[in-house]
């Protein structure tokens, strides 16, 4: 009974933090289930199947607090679909473990660039408030509808073999210029229909086998409780600190994965690289403040002498 609150409990932080940063669910459900012994194919189909429950309240809850576009989130869905069938079929096949370190490279470098750009001074044309109700308008110059498709294609594959699929879209959204509060309801809206892909296929593939439907049921109650409060919070918390957060949670998420990938275990190193990037996450922070600082410091006055 105890195992099954934690679950529950780590489906809630899970889902706060993909409701609230656009990602996280998988990466964070997954280390868990497979230290609970799952197989792989296993926990992706557990945590896609709590990812459809949970996604489904807060896709309601985005639309509740117009955090959609309904247009993105097409652009999103249907590639993303596609994406999900590709990676159960290479999760059946092919060892996640060989894919998992490529990966973890990409991420970390979208993390840097994206670390980069909200650490500027009035990134992405905006100004460092919460945004306001208005209907949600995505920059022509800023909106690239085929390479959302790509992303969105990429997307649904890396969710298919390990569950990750806001890491994917969601950087590449914000990098491209979609609003944070927009780029976060889309996502998580189209991910009910790319998870109900990815569950649907691997339960088809592999039966029953290894599967803990308990689990699954704590890991939803967790998550759909968690729902509706990520997409209120989202609401309220300025951007740049958003687009720092997401920075940050990629950086730390992948930085284990490379150590693990890299064998380092529990040595000083992987705390050497943990410690590496946070002094680079505060960096950011603080030359963020500072800018900030500069640029509402009253100007002095200067007085013309020329006739």
């Amino acid at each position: 009974m105890r195992d099954l609150v934690l679950f529950a409990l780590a489906g809630f932080a899970a889902s706060l933090v993909d409701g609230a940063l656009g990602m996280g669910f998988g990466p964070t459900s997954s280390s868990i289930l497979l230290g609970a012994g799952l197989t792989p194919a296993a926990v992706s189909a557990s945590v896609n199947l709590a990812k459809v429950a949970s996604g489904v309240v807060a896709g309601v809850s985005h639309w509740r607090f117009k955090n959609i576009d309904k247009g993105l989130v097409l652009s999103l869905a249907i590639p993303g679909v596609v994406g999900a069938l590709i990676g159960v079929t290479v999760l059946s096949n092919v060892n996640a473990g060989i894919i998992k370190p490529l990966l973890a490279v990409l991420l970390s470098v979208i993390g840097l660039r994206i670390l980069f750009r909200f650490s500027r001074l009035n990134s992405m044309g905006q100004n460092d408030s919460p945004e306001s109700d208005d209907p949600p308008t995505i920059r022509p110059a800023a909106y690239s509808e085929r390479g959302t498709k790509v992303a969105a294609l990429v997307g649904g594959i890396t969710n298919g073999m390990i569950g990750a699929w806001g890491p994917v879209v969601t950087p590449y959204l914000l990098h491209r210029g979609v609003r944070p509060r927009y780029a976060i309801g889309s996502v998580n809206t189209a991910e009910v229909a790319v998870a109900s892909a990815s569950a649907v296929s691997l339960l088809l593939s592999m039966g029953k086998g290894g599967f803990n439907v308990a689990i699954v049921i704590a890991m939803l109650i967790g998550g759909v409780i968690a729902a509706p409060v990520a997409a209120w919070l989202i609401r309220f918390v300025p951007a740049r600190p958003m687009g720092i957060a997401v920075a940050a949670l990629l950086l730390l998420t992948n930085a284990r994965e490379l150590a693990a990938w890299a064998g380092l275990g529990a040595t000083a190193w992987v705390w050497a690289i943990y410690a590496a990037v946070i002094a680079v996450i505060t960096a950011a922070i603080v030359t963020s403040r500072l800018r900030a600082r500069t640029a509402t410091r009253p100007q002095p006055l200067t007085v013309s002498t020329s006739p």
